[in-house]
């Protein structure tokens, strides 16, 4: 094999030319990785942020029909509760739901919602759920507001914090 040789004006790239095009191959790739890095930062704060709606529509969801149920509203009592609703169903018995606030870690808490049932043996737990993650704890309440309660809810997820509040009315009548 033969070795092409070069004609007398014919060169190959400076080193001052090699560095100017590795330079602009840096800008152009850090450029590209800093975009990278924004999208990704964004869904990430846009993930946290759903999260966040998520956890206090579904506090919304679960405390605004029993408390529209309720005959009975007592708001805290011992530690850790909210809220203590309770409501006789024809048919049903005595029903007595209490929502709870639990630590997790980072100062947030979870609510859980428990369900007793009392058909005249005594109560009975009938279910407990976890209604909701990442409760800030210093921004949420219930609070009587005439003949209404106004549940505030506000969850915080990785920084991207959300509230709520419902304005919600017990059956007429009751306590």
């Amino acid at each position: 094999m033969k070795m092409k040789k070069l004609k007398k004006d014919q060169r190959g790239f400076t080193l001052l030319e090699l560095l100017i095009a590795m330079l602009l191959t840096g800008i152009i790739t850090g450029s590209i990785t800093m975009t990278i890095l924004q999208v990704f930062n964004m869904n990430t704060r846009t993930s946290n942020h759903m999260t966040a709606v998520r956890q206090v529509q579904h506090a919304g969801f679960w405390v605004s029909p029993d408390v529209q149920m309720a005959q009975g509203v007592v708001t805290g009592g011992s530690p850790g509760v909210l809220l203590t609703l309770t409501w006789t169903a024809p048919g049903t018995g005595d029903h007595e739901v209490i929502y709870t606030l639990e630590d997790m870690s980072g100062g947030l808490q979870i609510l859980w919602r428990e369900h007793y049932i009392d058909i005249g043996l005594g109560p009975e737990l009938d279910s407990t759920t976890k209604v909701a993650e990442y409760i800030d704890p210093a921004e949420t309440s219930f609070t009587p507001e005439g003949d209404a309660y106004i549940f505030k809810v506000t969850a915080n997820v990785g920084g991207q914090s959300e509230t709520r509040e419902y304005e919600v009315k017990p059956r007429p009548g009751s306590s």
